[in-house]
């Protein structure tokens, strides 16, 4: 390797390179000086608390809240009325309505093949006039016999039998008549007729069956009225008053008004529930055999609520961030109750007159700092917006 040698011409080039680094250095540090004095400020700032969040505050209000009992249970038809045949061995010729149909009472459901019950009709008729006949001829012996008393033509046993022959055949007039009203009613059951108005909820019918007597034709709805049988547990029965208003939410999502009719006056031994009745009106999204859920209406209560958006849920449990000292939050476990508009009721945990989190609640944990967002004062709200400056007149253009 060789040696760079200096020589005294190169002596002032390198005294001003070494200048120029002199001064590059000085510049870097004069740079890095206030960089380093801004983070020796942050890193002093370190150790004092920093709000965590900007939150609304609020405080609980007493409100007049519509006391609401929830219950589930089944609508049923109010009085189901089974149809069947009265007489055997007819045969079904006809069947005018279906499920659903709206009937009237006496309107004709449906009919069986007369032409047998008409010839039992005759025949029964004819056994009657016989019957007369025979009761004539009786009671004409009867008298004739009774007549030839006085002469001794006939002895009194004799005047007896034809006095009971008389009536026998009296009798046997009678019950022919008996017979006749028992055929003619049966072929008064070869229509099938409506019992009660109402709504036809089951059909088994079917034209050309030969049926016995006491089958089942159809079954419908009385009145077409349907019941809520709520299921209530034993505890919250002595609540409900027979005249209490209900509202039955349906599947489909309709409320629908009620009234209660009765109470049970047992409850179920293996659920300790008990049924309580309630009238339902005609509604297309109620039918009977659904489930629904309703409220039974209590009146009206004084409760403590707060806004949905003060109350978090964490873990299964609702909570509250109360405002304590030093603008620390103290979260309070609560019991919620029933819900209103955008305000739930607080049943317990947490006392009137203190100030909760109203918004930003969900990004909090207990004990953190915040700083409270003041309100906006109603007259800077409500001041006037200020009128624009005036503009300066416009100086015409020199020509």
């Amino acid at each position: 390797m060789q040696r760079m040698k200096f020589t005294p011409s190169s002596l002032p080039a390198a005294l001003a390179v070494l200048a120029v680094c002199v001064l590059a250095a000085a510049g870097a540090l004069m740079a890095a000086g206030p960089s380093r004095a801004a983070d020796d400020a942050k890193s002093a700032k370190a150790g004092e608390p920093r709000p965590a969040l900007t939150v609304t505050t609020t405080q609980p209000t007493r409100t007049s809240l519509a006391q609401r009992l929830p219950a589930n249970g089944n609508v049923a038809a109010w009085q189901e009325a089974s149809i069947g045949t009265e007489s055997s061995g007819l045969r079904l010729t006809d069947v005018r309505v279906n499920v659903g149909d709206t009937v009237r009472a006496g309107q004709v459901l449906a009919t069986f093949a007369p032409e047998t019950l008409q010839a039992d009709v005759a025949q029964a008729r004819a056994s009657l006039l016989e019957a007369r006949a025979s009761a004539a001829e009786a009671a004409a012996n009867a008298e004739r016999a009774r007549t030839l008393q006085a002469s001794g033509a006939l002895s009194q046993q004799q005047i007896q039998q034809y006095s009971t022959a008389g009536e026998t055949a009296q009798a046997r007039v009678e019950a022919a008549q008996a017979a006749l009203n028992a055929q003619q009613l049966r072929l008064k059951h070869a229509q099938v007729l409506a019992p009660d108005s109402g709504v036809i909820s089951s059909r088994t019918a079917t034209v050309g069956a030969v049926l016995g007597a006491g089958t089942e034709l159809f079954r419908m709805v009385r009145k077409g009225r349907l019941e809520w049988r709520a299921e209530v547990t034993s505890n919250d029965l002595p609540r409900i008053r027979p005249g209490s208003q209900v509202v039955v939410t349906a599947a489909s999502g309709a409320q629908v008004p009620g009234t209660v009719r009765m109470i049970a006056p047992t409850v179920d031994p293996q659920t300790r529930n008990g049924l309580v009745y309630v009238d339902l009106p005609l509604h297309p999204d109620v039918r009977a055999g659904m489930f629904a859920r309703g409220d039974f209406l209590l009146g009206q209560r004084d409760a403590l609520s707060v806004p949905q958006s003060s109350v978090v849920v964490r873990d299964g449990f609702s909570s509250v961030f109360e405002i304590g000292e030093g603008s620390r939050v103290v979260m309070r476990r609560v019991q919620t109750g029933q819900r209103t508009g955008d305000r739930v009721e607080i049943v317990s945990g947490l006392q009137p007159g203190v100030t909760v989190v109203e918004r930003g609640g969900a990004f909090l944990n207990d004990g953190d700092l915040v700083r409270v967002q003041a309100a906006a004062p109603a007259a800077a709200a409500s001041a006037p917006a200020p009128r624009p400056a005036a503009s300066a007149p416009k100086v015409p253009a020199a020509q």
